[in-house]
C-alpha cells in the first residue's frame, strides 16, 4: 500500500473524479444492455465498444479509490522553509544548461510540470527533496545525470 500525498485541494478534485466515474456506471451498464439486444453478440462492434469503455472505467474507479484511500492530506501550516519537503517553491539554477527553474514539489496525482509542479516522486523531485538553499543536488535522470543549485526555498 504506498501512501499518496497531497494537499487538501488536490484530495477534493480527486474525490470529485471519483464520484464523476461512478456516475457513469450506470450509462456504461445501459449501453451495454442496449448493445446486447440487438442480437449476435460476436459480431456486435456497439457490444464490445461498450464492454471496452466499461473495464476502462473500472481500471479508472480502481485507481481513484486507490489514490482516495491511501491519500495523507499535508499540513500545509506545518511546512517550513529551512529545507525542501513537499509543497515548497523551490527556484533552482540547472548547472548542466545554465539555467533557472522555479517549481512547486507536489504529489504524484497533483504533478503538472507545464505548470511548475513537480512531482517529489521523479529523480529531480527525490534529489531535491532534504536539501537546504546554497546545497549542489545530482538527479539522475533517463539521459545522464544534471545537476542544480538550490537558490530558494519558498511556500
Amino acid at each position: 500500500m504506498a501512501v499518496h500525498y497531497m494537499t487538501q485541494a488536490g484530495l477534493d478534485k480527486l474525490r470529485k473524479e471519483l464520484a464523476e466515474a461512478l456516475a457513469q456506471r450506470p450509462v456504461i451498464s445501459a449501453r451495454i444492455a442496449e448493445a446486447r439486444e440487438k442480437g449476435d453478440l460476436s459480431e456486435n462492434a456497439e457490444y464490445e465498444s461498450a464492454r471496452e469503455a466499461q473495464g476502462l472505467l473500472e481500471m479508472n474507479i480502481a485507481k481513484l479509490q486507490d489514490l482516495v484511500a491511501n491519500a495523507r492530506v499535508i499540513d500545509e501550516s506545518q511546512v517550513g522553509t529551512d529545507k525542501i519537503q513537499m509543497l515548497n517553491k523551490v527556484t533552482v539554477k540547472n548547472l548542466t544548461i545554465g539555467r533557472n527553474m522555479v517549481f512547486t514539489l507536489v504529489g504524484e496525482s497533483e504533478a503538472d510540470f507545464a505548470n511548475g509542479k513537480l512531482a517529489a516522486t521523479t529523480p529531480i523531485g527525490k534529489a531535491l527533496l532534504g536539501h537546504k538553499k546554497g546545497d549542489i543536488v545530482e538527479a539522475k535522470v533517463p539521459n545522464g545525470i544534471m545537476k542544480f543549485e538550490i537558490l530558494d526555498i519558498s511556500l
